[in-house]
């Protein structure tokens, strides 16, 4: 699934409606039609009513509130069961007719004997005076023929609309759908069953100004479920920030393709239950101009990256098929974070895993997975890394497929120059996390001078390890993950995983994904070691590093899932059980 910029989705908008020659009337009518469906279906399940279950879609967590998104053609799909409780078929036979002939007669499925149960709902759409206001009020229109009670909120006179919208408006006003003008006539939106907010689209940047703050503020304060068009207002449609006042919104209907905003926290907790609908513009168009933005969903590690989802194996395969992982990891104090991604580097499928730790800690650590080759790399009886084990390290990597280094290495003197001889040396794939970024990111300006790598390399930072890396604020992160982790990846040569809540996996050539497996109770010590080890069993594999590392973000955080239905709550896991659910 295609995720766009506010700037992207206008461009693919414009280019549809001119040079495909789609009316942007067309293209309203869809949008509009698509969010009344959705308050519909919304009224459904408040109500209890039978529907079909979501077939199509992907949810980041099974924990907490569920966030979904269901993708735009399957969206349009989802429907309620048939037959007399929704919508009315019809298919009479008399003696003697013959089959087939006269049919079955099927009417809308708000269209019999629903009025009566609709008129008890009463929605208001509150309108903006922009093309999202347009959508609003086709919405108003669909709804109010679905027999639900309507009322039209305009945020400013209604004189003030263009374009299209004012078409709408104007239609509105001929069938006589109650409106009301904000600031000028009385409303107590406690009283509704719900409100669709219809009143700030992508291309609004900033805090939302008078008189739509005041009402962005009194729909929150209603109590009442809130459903958005395209994103709520108040939230930044490429980033993800949440200005003051903002919608939090139930249900937000995304048009065409998923925004950036939508998909990043803290939006992604302000936008509910997230569903794409198409309306018209082609669903190809995204790829054929250039966007490089997905969600990470299995489809698309099939689709966009080629994978191997099922992780078959061949039938007559044997352990060195599968690749040979050197991890470079643990010290006195955190020997368990080197076992930890040793562990997951077997767990994953690889043939062989060796753990190179400081000499000291060998006889501690015998038998702590038997599994597991053990190597000396670092004298000394400190049980710390040291300038040194370069030399042993380079030597065990040359019969290894893959070099994994970071977790719970530590600091010591010379670090820069060991890290910059593995950098250099090592010819084959280079996973590096925890202080082997701190590492990376200590070197600064020398950096420039490190040789190219021909082979993959990829990092794994958490925010503040991301934030040593640029040399900005943990903030500044946080606030634009997505630009930060594309121009690293691109600027770098390498494939960035930028953890966290929706984690952001970087390729050298533009390509970001977003996954939106895993949940909150992933943020236990140690669950980073566990995908580092992750990433590195799949590069050993075989799979390239775009591959690697969106392919082990995502099982990574499904296996976290899997383990906290195990645990039976999210709170109670530990990056062991992430490993044994993998």
């Amino acid at each position: 699934m295609y995720i766009v910029t506010a700037e992207e989705m206008r461009q693919l908008d414009r280019y549809t409606i001119d040079k495909l020659g789609i009316p942007a009337l067309t293209l309203m009518e869809n949008a509009g039609r698509a969010v009344a469906d959705e308050v519909l279906k919304l009224c459904a399940m408040e109500s209890g009513w039978s529907h079909k279950s979501f077939s199509e879609s992907h949810v980041d967590s099974a924990y907490g509130t569920e966030r979904r998104y269901i993708v735009g053609q399957d969206a349009a799909k989802q429907g309620y069961d048939e037959g007399p409780a929704y919508g009315e078929q019809v298919a009479h036979s008399g003696p003697g007719d013959t089959p087939g002939h006269g049919g079955v007669i099927r009417t809308e499925p708000w269209s019999h004997g629903r009025h009566a149960m609709w008129e008890r709902e009463h929605w208001y759409i509150l309108v903006g005076k922009g093309n999202n206001g347009g959508d609003g009020l086709v919405a108003a229109r669909h709804l109010t023929d679905a027999g639900l009670r309507v009322t039209v909120v305009y945020a400013e006179s209604p004189d003030t609309l263009r374009g299209e919208a004012a078409v709408q408006r104007d239609t509105i006003a001929a069938l006589h759908i109650p409106a009301l003008v904000y600031g000028r006539d009385a409303l107590d939106l406690r009283g509704a069953s719900g409100i669709v907010d219809a009143l700030l689209g992508t291309g609004t940047q900033g805090p939302p100004r008078e008189p739509y703050a005041s009402l962005v503020r009194e729909a929150n304060a209603s109590g009442v479920p809130l459903v958005s068009v395209d994103v709520p207002s108040g939230l930044d449609a490429d980033t993800g920030a949440l200005y003051e006042p903002c919608i939090r919104a139930r249900v937000t209907v995304c048009l065409a393709y998923l925004k950036c905003g939508l998909v990043q926290y803290p939006g992604a907790g302000n936008a509910g239950d997230v569903v794409v609908r198409y309306i018209g513009i082609p669903p190809g168009l995204a790829r054929e101009h250039g966007v490089q933005l997905r969600l990470l969903t299995r489809d698309t590690l099939r689709e966009a990256l080629g994978v191997d989802v099922s992780r078959s194996r061949v039938p007559d395969g044997h352990k060195g098929t599968y690749g040979h992982v050197l991890v470079a990891a643990g010290s006195l104090r955190m020997s368990g974070a080197g076992l930890l991604a040793a562990r997951a580097a077997l767990r994953i499928g690889s043939g062989l895993v060796t753990w190179a730790v400081p000499e000291a800690l060998l006889p501690r650590l015998i038998g702590a997975a038997p599994e597991l080759m053990l190597a000396a790399a670092a004298a000394g009886g400190d049980g710390e890394w040291n300038a040194g084990s370069a030399d042993v390290l380079l030597q065990l990597a040359q019969a290894r497929d893959v070099l994994a280094v970071g977790p719970g290495l530590g600091r010591f003197a010379g670090d820069t120059g060991w890290l910059r001889r593995l950098w250099e040396e090592y010819s084959g794939p280079l996973v590096l996390d925890a202080d082997a970024l701190n590492i990376l990111a200590a070197a600064g300006p020398e950096l420039e001078a490190w040789k190219p790598r021909g082979a993959a390399v990829v990092l794994t930072p958490h925010p503040g390890e991301m934030a040593r890396l640029l040399g900005i604020s943990t903030a500044e992160v946080q606030r634009e993950r997505i630009a930060h982790a594309r121009q690293y990846a691109r600027t770098r040569g390498v494939t960035l995983v930028l953890k966290g809540a929706r984690t952001v996996i970087a390729c050298p050539d533009g390509a970001v994904y977003v996954n939106t497996t895993g949940h909150a109770g992933m943020a236990t010590g140690g669950a980073g070691d566990v995908l580092t080890g992750i990433i590195a069993g799949l590069l050993a594999q075989g799979l390239n590093a775009s591959q690697a590392a969106a392919f082990g973000v995502y099982l990574h955080g499904a296996a976290g899932e899997t383990a906290a239905r195990h645990r039976q709550h999210a709170a109670s896991v530990i990056a062991g059980d992430i490993i044994e659910a993998l």
